[in-house]
């Protein structure tokens, strides 16, 4: 075999075995520190039919790094190093999810991160437990973004799984808080995915419901296949048919564009209240039609009415500026901000020095504070509610998406109002 034979036969071996994905062209980044790189497997769906969120997350965890890089990087004892995100495609896929942290492993990566599937993160909590106490030596510490299946911080919570996001009770909990003052609604339609983390919602929902508003009809309640079904015009048509006045979803991604997109086909009027319809192609979906209708719980939006909000928000746009690429999270920059501070109390990369120190995470950021709950690892922050309007109505300073709809902030919920109990007994080692 030649050498250049040779050369290429090594080369597509690599690619063969790798389950990470090549990253997208970015923006030039601002120069890191030289010291190696602290490693973070991101294990996130970056193919298939929810690939936009995927990158959304990558856009918005390489943002972050930076941040920690420009002003130096993780200073350790022999000295400062930089942040360096790497990715692996879970193509949506729990088995998937786990061959990402197998290989995570492999690579001697010890900080792991995911979070748009409640059901991979469960499966990786449990490889994880299962991984530490078998290998000591190799050690990993699970950062979620977004996996909001309150089980994974009340039954299966875990020593190694910190969340980073507010789970779907708590979640729903400040829907309910806009929700019970609609003294019109008197009939609405419940649809979810068709997996743990749907399913909890739209149980939640007729709990709080039924607490709440017992004067509300459920007219409808059903799930649908995840990321199966390409049209949903005859869950509109349902929807329409049914009278509800309003929609209450949990659904993300493509699953909850279509649905939009489906209602206003079919000339549905109601309100939607959603855990995400405030981005991803849903506001551009349904146009003039969700002003004032589609609703929104977030831990921000890029309306929040402070200087260093507006701030923040500018300086993410100067770094992504494409319309497709508008979608920032505060709850993942103060994640990457938590563990940077978690990481230099440690004063070493390590997992259990790691999560030892993130227990007690208390960071802020453009405003907005987050700490750490040690009993439960439920990071507690605040949480706001906000209406679709067309870009330049009163409160509406910024779009989503170049669509021309943003959406003003209606409510706030300091950390401590949206605080919940929790039901972890937490085994520790």
């Amino acid at each position: 075999m030649s050498q250049l034979s040779r050369r290429r036969g090594l080369a597509a071996l690599a690619a063969l075995l790798s389950l990470t994905t090549a990253p997208p062209a970015l923006a030039q980044a601002p120069a890191a520190p030289r010291g190696e790189p602290i490693r973070i497997a991101m294990i996130e769906g970056l193919s298939g039919p929810f690939a936009n969120t995927g990158e959304a997350v990558f856009r918005n965890l390489v943002w972050a790094a930076e941040r920690v890089n420009a002003r130096g990087g993780v200073k350790l004892p022999e000295g400062a190093r930089p942040l360096q995100i790497e990715r692996f495609d879970s193509k949506n896929q729990a088995e998937e999810a786990l061959s990402s942290l197998r290989l995570a492993v492999d690579r001697g990566i010890a900080i792991v991160t995911q979070g748009n599937s409640s059901a991979a993160a469960s499966a990786i909590v449990e490889a994880i437990n299962k991984h530490n106490e078998r290998d000591p030596q190799r050690r990993q510490v699970f950062l979620n973004y977004s996996a909001v299946d309150p089980v994974l911080t009340n039954e299966k919570c875990s020593y190694w799984h910190f969340r980073f996001d507010a789970h779907a009770d708590m979640r729903m909990t400040a829907l309910m808080g806009v929700l019970r003052e609609d003294k019109d609604l008197k009939r609405i339609y419940l649809i979810g995915q068709d997996y743990s983390f749907g399913q909890g919602v739209l149980r939640e929902a007729r709990r709080q419901l039924g607490q709440q508003r017992p004067d509300v009809q459920i007219v409808g309640d059903e799930l649908h296949p995840m990321a199966r079904i390409k049209d949903f015009l005859p869950y509109a048509t349902k929807i329409k048919n049914s009278g509800a006045q309003a929609v209450l979803t949990g659904n993300w991604g493509n699953d909850l564009t279509l649905l939009v997109k489906a209602a206003r086909e079919v000339g549905f009027e109601g309100r939607f209240y959603t855990f995400y319809g405030n981005a991803l192609g849903a506001p551009a979906a349904i146009g003039d039609a969700g002003i004032g209708k589609v609703v929104a719980v977030a831990d921000w939006f890029p309306n929040v009415p402070t200087p260093e909000s507006e701030a923040f928000y500018r300086s993410f746009r100067e770094r992504f500026s494409k319309p497709d690429e508008d979608y920032v999270h505060m709850r993942m920059q103060l994640m990457i901000e938590s563990l940077a501070q978690a990481i230099e109390r440690a004063g070493k990369v390590e997992a259990g020095a790691i999560a030892a120190a993130l227990e007690s995470a208390d960071v802020s950021l453009a405003g907005q504070r987050g700490r750490m709950r040690a009993a439960d690892h439920q990071f507690q922050q605040h949480l706001a509610v906000a209406v679709m309007d067309r870009q330049g109505a009163p409160g509406v300073k910024f779009d989503v998406e170049g669509s021309g709809y943003g959406f003003r902030v209606i409510r706030n919920f300091t950390p401590q109002q949206a605080e919940m109990s929790h039901a972890c007994t937490m085994p520790r080692p």
